[in-house]
Parts: structure tokens; C-alpha cells; sequence
């Protein structure tokens, strides 16, 4: 990209990272203070693990005062426990420079503590940690390039917008009235697909907003898939949107379940291919080869986190010819962290509804008496209940036992199809917070009982997502339960395994810190590619082609001519022109290999900022205004040591001094090779 274009880019990535921080951290524009990876000593209890950024990993002992030397008045000191002594720190300066120790897994045990008398240690495994996240945010880069790089047009603003809007019931809340505007600006001012993630608890309104960006989609022509992982979920989306767009006749929608004939299946199918159906509304099927789609223009997903590898990996494969609007109460792991990071639009709409009552959240090991108390008290007041198990197995016998306990209530059980029941069984994959969202949704008070088993059977990672369940008991808290997931669960494989190593080598919050600012000194990364026309090869050869090869191409100056404007294009043409030209004329003959490895060179060299390339005597020199920091992590990347170790920086020039004076031809091919090695070790953020 030329640099208006880059320029543009590193903007936009800044913002979406402020954007990533603001909506989904809390911290408002305007606010004073902005959101902080670094501990409050006052927050941290005595054992748990922190990092001291310039000393390493340690153990908090406590906040005590004491007298300094060179005064008679007490200060505050943190007292820290390290592999060999105790170090003691003003509570200012540890305010400045520690961080809690949080892993991605189970295990909260850092392998060893650092040393006070040798750093060296944690300098190199710091060092580990910032290799890993400039491979991260290359990555990064590369995911939201990709993305950048999809095209299509604004969608129109319809004036009618505002009378679809007005069908809705209740007075919008502030979080909700930003989403709205998030989406609406996603798909009337932007050129690129919508990839925007809201998140919000149950009966906060993600639903709404769904609503209108269907509408916006379907009325300029366009089709909408909505996407929801149980038929019971599709039939709700279904209802809904049935009720909504029943004033206008002219938009068509259909469900897809497995509760169809083979008929009507197939009935759908043919006018979901024709553009007969503007809304169609299903489960996974809805992702199968058999739907083709007329002309689909936005795909809603609920809840992505319960669709399986094979359903993401499709899904993933919609978001770059369609927008997308992904809804859920407690993302993932990884849909979080890139929403954090600001690589991908997030919404959060964390203000409950005026009427919403909080779900009180009841946490206790299981015990047959408090099951019986709490199903009274439900059943004393006219209300329902859902007893929800993990597995099939062992209905039976919690039927038996509450028949027993309840002789007079009718009781059924349910796994899958949904019916007018006072107790039903609903076989759930997923965290609770979406369940327990489910209840109460009404004014009334509602009541959420999750029991475990005696505490000693849990694991660490479950007691302490049991903790996290217990904070996080208030309206509108599911992103903060998610995010205190991710702490304890990890990531999940963003970039693969590596991952969770490099972050145990600093813990979380430092993690997270480094990269942010690695993404705030992106500028420092790039390479201003140079205009084709503007590199000069001094390298005088100019082969002759053969008669019978000119002879046997149709006009050989004029594809030439194409070559040079290929070249001038960008390396992809080139590539694509010089297989077209082995594909009808055969693999060409050594005098066109090299007028075609001189153009090769003249465009890796432009991308590589390079504007001249010569020879002097056993030199090679390259002029370029790369940095020669870009050069380390080019030649770090390099696979051939040949051509590594022979690059030295200086100045303003990549030089590279041979062994021999080479003949021009076997130069040509040299710089061939080196530029190529070069080329392909382009980090992504300055390939593209």
C-alpha cells in the first residue's frame, strides 16, 4: 500500500484498540484515567504470585510501615518474597511496577521465583516474551489486513429505519443506543465487511440490534442468515422476527430445522436459492453445501462458542464476502482477546433494562434438603422451575427423587424438544452465566442454584471459576465473567500452543501490556515500499532472445510491454503473468529467465523500499530506506544462512560483500536469490 493508505491503516488500528479498551474495560471517553494491566498493591492478598517489571516473579508477602533511613516519618513498603531474600519496596514505586501473576491454564505456580542478585534470568525470559508478541501482533496485522482488504458498498441509509426502529417497546439504554450506532455505521459508511461483536446478558437487548441491521441488509436486496446453536434458540429468533417484520409482506422469512419434512426442506432450500427468502433463520444445517444462497449479504450468530471446529471454521469462511454480527452474554476466550486487543469491533451493552431485577445467584456444594427448600420457596410462589443436569446420565434417578419429594406437582423431563412443562430438562454445553441469564428475565426476582460436589473433589480451575461466578452476581457482569475465564482458562489456541509458554514466561498482565504497546509502536515496523519506476538496477544486461522463441511468440515486444506493466502492479501480477506465459508458450529459455528475474528484482526491491541496486567490485549494495531494526526481524526470520549472514546495515544501504566478482549474469541471479530470501521473510504488516 502507498502511504496515504498505510498512514490510514496504522490510524485505523490505533482507534480500534482505543475502542477495544474503552467499550470493553470500562474506562469512558472523557474519563479521567485510563485502564491499567499494573496492580494496586492494596488489592493483593498475602501468596499471591506478582511480576515486578525490571526484578521479575515473586510472592506478595504483605504492606507493612516502616521508618526510612533518612527520615523520622513511616511509609507504606510492599514486602515481596524472591528465590534468595525479601524485597522491600516503596508502595509508590511498587504502584508503578507490578503486575499480578496469572497464567493461562490451571496451574497458578509460577516454575521458580526470580533472583534479587541476578536478573539476568528474567531479562531473558522477558526478552522470550516480547519475540512472541512481535510475532503476534505480525499476525495480528496480517488477520486484520486480510480483513481491510475485503470490499464492498456502504449500505443506503432508509429513511424507513426510523419507523422499524420505533416498533421497539421500550426505551433504549445508553449502552444499547451505541450499538445501534456501531452496526449502523458498520454498514452505511464502511467499504469493508462488518465484523462486530456484541456482548450483553440475556434480555439486555443484543437481540434488537440484530434486528435492525437485518432490516438494513434486507430491504437494499441483500439476505440475512441467522445462526443459533439449538433449534429451541432458532425457534425463539424465528418468532421474534416473524413478529417484527410482520408489517412488511414483501420480506419473506423461513426456518430451517430438522422437525421439517424432506418436502419442505427441500421446498426451502429452492427459494432460499432463488432470492425467495429474504430472512432464513436456523441451526448448523443452515451451513451446509446443499444452501445456496441468491445473494447473502449478513450472517447473525448467537452463542458462536457452542457451535463445533467445523461450524467456526465455516463461519470464519462467511467474514470475507459477507458482514457479520456475532451475539453472546459470555464470548470465548479468544473473541475476547481479540475484541480486546481492538482486532475485531465490539459492542457491550452492560446496562440493564429500568424493570430488570438482578438474578440472585445461590453457590453451594449439593445437598438434597437445600434442593427441596429452594423448589418450595419457587413453587409457593407460582413460579417455575428448571433443574438442569450436565449429562443424560442420572435423570432417571433425579426423577425419582423428586417425584418422591413433590407427589403433587406434575413433573416431566426433557432433553431437546421443548414443551409446556413446569420442569424440564435442557441438555446445555456451555458455561453457566448464559444459563442463569435465562431465568428472571421478567420483573420479579429470580433465583439461580448451581450446586458442585464436596469442594476437595474440585480442581483449582474449578473453585476458582466458581469465585468467579460468585463476583460476578450483578446485572450486565458477563463480559467480566468472561474475562476473568480467559484469565483462568487461557486464551484458547489464538496462534497456536506456543502461546501459553510465552505468556507464562511474564503472566498475563505483563502480556497483555507489552503487546499493547508493541502495537502502539507499529509505525517503527513499517517499510515504505518505493515506486516501481523509481528503483534503478545498475547492472548493464540486456539478453537477446533466440529467433525461433521470437518467432514462435505471437508479438514478443507487446508481451514484454505487459511484463514491465505486471511488474510495475505488484508482485502477485508478475507472479500471475509469468505463469500464464509458461502455461501457453512453455517454460521459457534462459535469455527471457533473465529479463524476467530483472523485473522480479525491481519489484522486490520497491517493496523492500529499495530505490537502487549496483555492484561495486565484490559488494552489493542496496540504497533503501528501511530501518535497520525491520532489517533484524527480517533476517531473524530468514531460513537460508547463506544469504543471512552475508547482509550487513549501514547508513541508508543493505550491503552484502561476496566472495568473488561474479560474471553480470550469475550477479543477476545472486541478487535474485538474496531479494527473494528477503521478500519472503517480509513480516505480513509490511508485505502488504
Amino acid at each position: 500500500m502507498d502511504s496515504k493508505e498505510a498512514e490510514k491503516y496504522i490510524q485505523m488500528v490505533k482507534e480500534q484498540q482505543e475502542r477495544g479498551l474503552q467499550k470493553l474495560k470500562g474506562v469512558r471517553p472523557g474519563s479521567d484515567g485510563g485502564f491499567s494491566y499494573k496492580v494496586d498493591p492494596y488489592t493483593l492478598l498475602s501468596g499471591d504470585y506478582v511480576v515486578h517489571k525490571k526484578v521479575g516473579i515473586g510472592r506478595f508477602v504483605g504492606i507493612k510501615l516502616d521508618v526510612p533511613k533518612d527520615s523520622s516519618e513511616p511509609l507504606e513498603y510492599v514486602f515481596i518474597e524472591y528465590a534468595d531474600g525479601m524485597a522491600k519496596l516503596p508502595l509508590k514505586q511498587a504502584s508503578r511496577l507490578l503486575y499480578r501473576y496469572n497464567l493461562p491454564n490451571e496451574s497458578k505456580r509460577p516454575r521458580t521465583l526470580s533472583r534479587l542478585s541476578d536478573t539476568s534470568v528474567w531479562e531473558r525470559r522477558k526478552t522470550k516474551g516480547k519475540l512472541a508478541i512481535q510475532k503476534m501482533v505480525v499476525d495480528l496485522m496480517e488477520l486484520y489486513l486480510h480483513r481491510l482488504r475485503q470490499k464492498r458498498f456502504p449500505y443506503p441509509k432508509n429513511p424507513i429505519m426510523a419507523d422499524f426502529a420505533a416498533q421497539f417497546p421500550y426505551n433504549a439504554t445508553p449502552d444499547q443506543k451505541q450499538a445501534f450506532l456501531d452496526v449502523d455505521k458498520d454498514l452505511t459508511e464502511r467499504e469493508t465487511p462488518m465484523d462486530r461483536f456484541i456482548c450483553g446478558d440475556v434480555g439486555f437487548g443484543k437481540t434488537e440490534v440484530a434486528l435492525r441491521a437485518i432490516f438494513c441488509v434486507v430491504s437494499a436486496g441483500k439476505q440475512a442468515m441467522v445462526l443459533a446453536p439449538t433449534i429451541v434458540l432458532a425457534k425463539q429468533h424465528y418468532d421474534v422476527i416473524s413478529e417484527r417484520f410482520s408489517l412488511y409482506p414483501q420480506i419473506k422469512v423461513g426456518l430451517l430445522s430438522r422437525f421439517q419434512t424432506k418436502a419442505e426442506k427441500e421446498a426451502y432450500l429452492e427459494m432460499i436459492k432463488h432470492g425467495h427468502l429474504n430472512i432464513i433463520v436456523g441451526t448448523h444445517s443452515l451451513l451446509g453445501s446443499r444452501v445456496v444462497y441468491s445473494n447473502l449479504g449478513l450472517l447473525v450468530v448467537d452463542e458462536e462458542q457452542r457451535f463445533g471446529v467445523k461450524q467456526k471454521e465455516k463461519i470464519a469462511s462467511f467474514k470475507t464476502s459477507v458482514d457479520v454480527l456475532t451475539l453472546s452474554a459470555t464470548p470465548i476466550p479468544r473473541t475476547l482477546y481479540l475484541a480486546l486487543t481492538g482486532f475485531r469491533d465490539a459492542s457491550l451493552i452492560s446496562t440493564p433494562p429500568p424493570e430488570r431485577i438482578p438474578i440472585k445467584t445461590h453457590l453451594s456444594s449439593f445437598r438434597k434438603e437445600k434442593v427441596i427448600k429452594a423448589i418450595k420457596n419457587e413453587l409457593n410462589r407460582a413460579g417455575q422451575v428448571f433443574y438442569v443436569l450436565p449429562r443424560i446420565k442420572g435423570l432417571e434417578e433425579v426423577m425419582d427423587f423428586l417425584e418422591e419429594a413433590f407427589p403433587d406437582i406434575d413433573i416431566a423431563m426433557a432433553h431437546g424438544k421443548p414443551g409446556k412443562v413446569l420442569l424440564r430438562y435442557l441438555l446445555l454445553v456451555g458455561c453457566c452465566q448464559p444459563l442463569r441469564g435465562r431465568v428472571g428475565r421478567a420483573d420479579k426476582e429470580a433465583h439461580a442454584y448451581l450446586f458442585y460436589p464436596d469442594k476437595s473433589l474440585l480442581s483449582d480451575q474449578a473453585l476458582e471459576r466458581l469465585s468467579a461466578l460468585e463476583e460476578c452476581r450483578e446485572l450486565g457482569q458477563g463480559f467480566q465473567l468472561a474475562e476473568k475465564d480467559m484469565g483462568i482458562r487461557g486464551f484458547g489456541t489464538i496462534f497456536g500452543e506456543q502461546q501459553t509458554g510465552d505468556v507464562g514466561n511474564v503472566g498475563i498482565d505483563l502480556f497483555f501490556e507489552m503487546l499493547f504497546e508493541s502495537l502502539s509502536k507499529v509505525e517503527e515496523l513499517r517499510i515504505f515500499s518505493v515506486p516501481y519506476n523509481l528503483v534503478k538496477i545498475d547492472i548493464n544486461i540486456n539478453p537477446r532472445l533466440p529467433s525461433e522463441y521470437v518467432n514462435y511468440l505471437e508479438n514478443p515486444m507487446e508481451i514484454i510491454n505487459e511484463a514491465e506493466k505486471a511488474a510495475e502492479k505488484d508482485m502477485w501480477s508478475l507472479m500471475q503473468f509469468t505463469e500464464n506465459l509458461r502455461r501457453q508458450y512453455g517454460k521459457e529459455p534462459y535469455s527471457m529467465e533473465i529479463i524476467l528475474k530483472k523485473l522480479y528484482v525491481r519489484r522486490m526491491a520497491a517493496d523492500l523500499g529499495g530505490n537502487r541496486i549496483y555492484a561495486s567490485g565484490k559488494m552489493v549494495v542496496v540504497k533503501t530506506n528501511m530501518s535497520k531494526k525491520v532489517l533484524k526481524l527480517i533476517t531473524d526470520s530468514m531460513t537460508c544462512d547463506v544469504y543471512r549472514s552475508s547482509l550487513i546495515y549501514e547508513g541508508d544501504q543493505i550491503m552484502a560483500e561476496l566472495l568473488l566478482e561474479l560474471p553480470r549474469e550469475q550477479l543477476l541471479n545472486w541478487m535474485f536469490q538474496c531479494l527473494s530470501e528477503l521478500h519472503a521473510s517480509l513480516p505480513a504488516l509490511i508485505k502488504y
